[in-house]
């Protein structure tokens, strides 16, 4: 369903008020990680060694406008309780923006996650890590999976509301042709934004030949209430190692949407853990 031509001029507007500040701000450096305040939550505990029961570290992938903290509040205790060693990142940090990231180049977001899961690996001891991620986060991994030798040193990638085919906003990308200038506008500023559009080179490339690639396990947890990445069923994948799991399946009363799924939605990370150890997976219900 398209959204109102009101609503999405109201949308556009405040897509060009963002990449106006974005223009006007200062440079600064980026804040650094807080990785004290995680550790202190059971993450980023570079001193973690991984347990035979969990012997591959599992790496936190944020989405769009999020962070490596206020993503995974939630999340990344609930996988430390069950025995994982845990980490997340920061990534795609645009200069004069703190706190909000996920907001450059995907293809260079993507080696910035290469690097990080070299570090959990050094500093872990592990072969191989699995990822998980939200949003953007869950599709960018696939870059660095396809096209930076990624799916060495991964063995599973869990996407919860993952725009792996990209998205039209319901309806909001159709309507940027009307408004001249604003789709340059927010790929000079917030090139993420333009990259995760239906259609995009970015997202041309990444699909091209195919949606996996071998000896990756993958798994795409969504919401039929998606509002963001839509239509919601283009989050799926197809190809060998593939599941795709729909969280109104297996709890008919969850009406968690984009953001509530990835952040506190008990169903989504009990599957999440099923996926981490399908081996002793359990059934999701609505009391997970």
């Amino acid at each position: 369903m398209k959204l109102p031509r009101k609503r999405a001029r109201g949308l556009i507007a405040a897509g060009l008020l963002l990449a106006a500040a974005l223009t006007t701000t200062p440079a600064t450096a980026a804040p650094a990680p807080m990785e004290t305040t995680t550790a202190e939550a059971g993450w980023n505990n570079w001193s973690c060694k991984p347990s035979a029961a969990h012997p591959r570290p599992v790496v936190l992938v944020h989405g769009t406008f999020a962070n490596s903290i206020d993503n995974w509040l939630v999340l990344a205790p609930y996988l430390v309780a069950r025995g994982y060693c845990v980490y997340s990142l920061d990534y795609g940090q645009l200069p004069g923006v703190p706190v909000f990231n996920g907001l450059g180049p995907i293809d260079k977001s993507a080696g910035q996650l290469g690097a990080f899961v070299d570090r959990v690996r050094g500093a872990t001891g592990a072969g191989k890590v699995d990822i998980v991620g939200h949003s953007q986060g869950g599709m960018m991994p696939r870059y660095y999976l396809k096209f930076l030798g990624g799916a060495q040193k991964v063995n599973a990638l869990v996407g919860i509301a993952p725009d792996n085919h990209g998205t039209n906003l319901s309806g909001f990308t159709e309507l940027l042709p009307y408004f001249p200038g604003i789709e340059n506008l927010l790929n000079e500023n917030t090139p993420a934004l333009t990259d995760q559009v239906v259609g995009s080179p970015f997202m041309k490339k990444l699909n091209e030949g195919g949606d996996t690639v071998p000896g990756v396990k993958y798994t795409v947890i969504s919401t039929q209430y998606d509002q963001v990445v839509t239509p919601w069923q283009s989050q799926y994948l197809s190809g060998p190692g593939v599941r795709n799991v729909k969280v109104q399946d297996l709890c008919g009363a969850d009406l968690s949407e984009h953001v509530l799924i990835g952040t506190v939605d008990k169903v989504a990370f009990h599957e999440v853990a099923n996926a981490l150890d399908p081996a002793h997976a359990t059934p999701t219900t609505c009391h997970s």
